[in-house]
């Protein structure tokens, strides 16, 4: 393609409202524009990027044994009824009404849809295993899009879903899909970790998530320095060393504690560690009030604690449920407090002669001793793991580090099979739910992430796989003899089959080379008089900088070499 024929509208400043960097380098380099908040329209050079992973994804789920079709965007409220998931997925469906009033939904996802189709077609197990995929655009009412396509409300996403006849049957194409994930994302040269995840609205039971490792993930991911063991934060498990305490234990005491509400400032006040504390906060539960107590040093773990309570939203309880409970906000402690349901993380149990809230204005208790001084109804571990603690599977140590979600695959087994009737006969003829699989990957996230993984003060570096054009050609000066030198190598670039940008524009050279480490193409061939006549072409290789003098009849074979060498 030849620049000056492109619409390749770059821009000198970064747009006031672009928080991370690929939000800023998508605007800047001319990949993207804004609509809406969290509507972008994808312009010719980002929408080459978007195809060229496209192609990638495709090429490996064909080879998995996935077949592509389309499925509508727009999806009827009466199959989100049948499973269930119209009012329960939350707000952040987008929901309309037809000309006649009738209830419809934008996809986020299309469990309910794939389930219908095949529910209606497919009879008999011999027509099993069976897996379909689609590219759409899909749509979720963010309640603040922000951080450009990575948190978006349209984004482009495929999704893949799978019907086998049993357990079995789903583990081996769980399998299939978890080993096309990897291959993926390796061909696409980043960096990325297989975590263990929650299943969140989805739903089903095993789920990995596929996380590139950067910097402005909102996500974290919590491995294992010993092991292969990783996981989202989410859903992450440790091993804490057991604190033993020869202790007698001591009456219950309240003290006062003026204006004294986190555990930093108890610490510091009365000189107890924070493993002594107890944490209690309360939750909204089904149909009554939570009072989830971690030790001090620890954080409630919401998707845990959900999970327990097969709450996929859980929330905190409103102001007014502080004064319905006779506690206060800031002083709330599980001691003679009434009405609620007490569910203790296990370390808690371990502490003696603890601290808590006395439910009073400016009061603690001291000496507070689990069960002695207040009933739990479960324990279970609700706490958030903590950098350099034990891993479950070894003796390691485990490490915390920010990550980008880009895909995920989930067990479903039938959950959504068996609500709507998604039925085979088996081969003694009896009716059985189909047992299914789901697989996601954000396309539109996963530009943004290799983005967020490969950029530098310049601009973008874009990996091999991805770039949009793999050779980039400046021509500098006006001479025609340059110009036409430039036409004929990009040309033969061409014809070879490598993806070529001429920039051929009447630009200055400042101009030119600010625009081409912007847009990051892996190789820049710059052309100009003084190179001609020294018969040599200089090129530069985007992500080391290197500099290379190349002799101009010899630059096809060499060109070709460096482009083999490239990540």
């Amino acid at each position: 393609m030849k620049m000056s024929q492109m619409y390749i509208p770059t821009l000198k400043e970064t747009p006031a409202d672009a928080e991370v960097i690929s939000h800023q380098l998508m605007l800047r380099a001319g990949l993207m524009r804004k609509l809406s908040s969290g509507i972008y329209t994808y312009l010719p050079l980002g929408y080459r990027v978007i195809r060229k992973f496209e192609d990638i994804v495709r090429e490996e789920l064909n080879k998995a044994g996935a077949q592509e079709l389309l499925l509508p965007a727009l999806q009827p409220a009466e199959l989100w009824e049948e499973s269930g998931r119209f009012q329960n997925y939350g707000p952040e469906l987008m929901r309309l009404k037809d000309r006649h009033g009738r209830d419809f939904c934008l996809g986020p996802t299309h469990e309910e849809v794939i389930t219908d189709l095949v529910r209606d077609e497919v009879r008999s197990y011999k027509e099993l295993p069976l897996n379909l995929y689609q590219i759409q655009s899909k749509y979720r009412d963010e309640i603040r899009p922000r951080f450009g396509v990575l948190r978006g409300r349209e984004f482009i996403m495929k999704d893949a879903y799978s019907f086998d006849i049993d357990e079995d049957g789903l583990q081996e194409s769980y399998q299939k899909m978890y080993d096309a994930y990897c291959n993926i994302y390796s061909r696409c040269g980043l960096e990325y970790r297989p975590v263990e995840a929650d299943t969140g609205a989805i739903g089903g039971s095993d789920s990995h998530e596929f996380m590139v490792l950067a910097d402005a993930g909102e996500d974290i991911v919590v491995y294992c320095e010993d092991c292969d063991y990783a996981a989202n934060l989410e859903l992450a498990k440790s091993k804490s060393d057991t604190i033993e305490s020869d202790e007698e234990l001591k009456e219950l005491e309240v003290i006062d504690t003026p204006a004294i509400t986190t555990i930093e400032e108890l610490v510091a006040e009365l000189d107890i560690p924070a493993e002594k504390m107890i944490k209690a906060v309360l939750y909204q539960g089904k149909d009554e009030i939570i009072l989830a107590l971690v030790r001090g040093d620890y954080q409630v773990n919401d998707i845990k604690l959900g999970n327990l309570l097969d709450i996929v939203n859980l929330e905190l309880v409103n102001d007014d449920a502080y004064k319905s409970l006779d506690t206060v906000k800031g002083f709330t402690g599980p001691v003679n407090l009434d009405d609620v349901i007490i569910i203790a993380d296990e370390l808690v149990m371990e502490v003696v002669n603890g601290v808590a809230g006395a439910n009073q204005t400016d009061k603690h208790y001291i000496n507070v001793n689990p069960q002695r001084d207040f009933k739990v109804a479960e324990v279970a571990d609700i706490r958030e793991v903590k950098e350099g603690e034990k891993c479950i599977h070894c003796d390691g140590h485990l490490s915390l580090t920010p990550g980008i979600e880009v895909g995920q695959v989930f067990k479903l087994g039938i959950k959504y099979s068996e609500p709507l009737g998604a039925t085979f006969l088996d081969e003694n003829g009896k009716s059985k739910p189909m047992v299914m699989g789901c697989y996601g990957i954000g396309i539109t996230r996963t530009v943004a992430a290799a983005i967020e993984q490969n950029y530098d003060e310049y601009g973008i570096v874009w990996p091999k796989a991805l770039a949009p054009f793999l050779v980039e050609i400046l021509v500098l000066g006006k001479n025609n003899e340059v110009s036409e030198k430039a036409e004929q190598i990009y040309n033969q670039l061409t014809s070879e089959g490598i993806d070529v940008l001429l920039d051929d524009r009447k630009e200055r050279a400042g101009v030119k080379f600010n625009d081409a480490d912007l847009i990051g193409c892996p190789i820049r061939i710059t052309i100009g008089g003084r190179s001609l006549k020294e018969g040599a072409l200089e090129v530069k290789l985007r992500k080391t900088g290197e500099e290379l003098k190349v002799e101009i009849d010899q630059y096809l074979s060499q060109i070709k070499e460096l482009i083999a060498k490239l990540d």
